[in-house]
Order: C-alpha cells, then structure tokens, then sequence
C-alpha cells in the first residue's frame, strides 16, 4: 500500500500516558497533528508537525538507517515492511504503521512494566 500523503490527526488513545511514559509530558498538546510521508519504493521521509515543531526521519526499507526520536536523540536502527505494515523499534518503544483503508494508523508500543500502547489514526487531507 502506499503510505504517500498528507494526514491530518483524527483521533488518538493513551497519548498522554504514552508522552509520559517516554519522559515527555511536557509536550503534551491540543494541536492537530499533521503527517506528511513521501514514499518512493522502499525510501521514505515521514515529518510529523504541530505549529512551532516538526519531527521528521528518512529511511529506507531493509536498510539500517539513523533515526532521530521525538526527544531528538538519534539512533540507528532497522525499518521492516511486513505485511504491508512499517516497522521499527525505537529505543523505548515498538513503531508499528499501516493504511487501513485511507486512514494512516499508527501504533507505538511501550513493553514491560509501563506497557501503554498509543494509537494514532490519522485522515488523509
């Protein structure tokens, strides 16, 4: 599926659990989120923005790439495409992406004892 697109934030579950659970609490908003991804086969750039902020990382598929987490640490890691859902694990967290009919549905798994999973639905604009 392609995930190429602009996505305006539709609705969310445990983001701020999720924000305090990875030491962001601060960041916690009541703005639209909005996500632009530009996929070329296996190469992507995906930027998450909110007025004043924007969080963005390219990679490739099958490759180890740096990332940068929302915290603005980087890290390198290894982006997976299974079953037409992203992949990635970020130090603190699973990074889980697909398209559910037009919708971009995000998942983030924090595991062990703070076990919050936040979800993230997303509508193309």
């Amino acid at each position: 599926m392609a995930f190429t697109g602009k996505y305006e934030l539709e609705s969310q579950e445990n983001y701020e659990a999720f924000l305090e659970a990875i030491g962001l609490l601060s960041a916690k908003t009541d703005h639209k989120v909005v996500t632009e991804v530009v996929q070329d086969g296996n190469n992507f750039s995906w930027t998450q923005s909110i007025p004043n902020w924007a969080w963005s990382n390219t990679f490739t598929i099958g490759q180890e790439c740096e990332l940068t987490t929302m915290k603005g640490s980087k890290f390198k890691a290894f982006v997976k495409m299974e079953g037409g859902k992203l992949s990635v694990q970020f130090p603190q967290y699973q990074f889980i992406a697909e398209m559910v009919e037009d919708k971009l549905v995000m998942t983030c798994t924090i595991p062990g004892d703070k076990g919050v999973v936040f979800k993230r639905t997303s509508k193309r604009v």
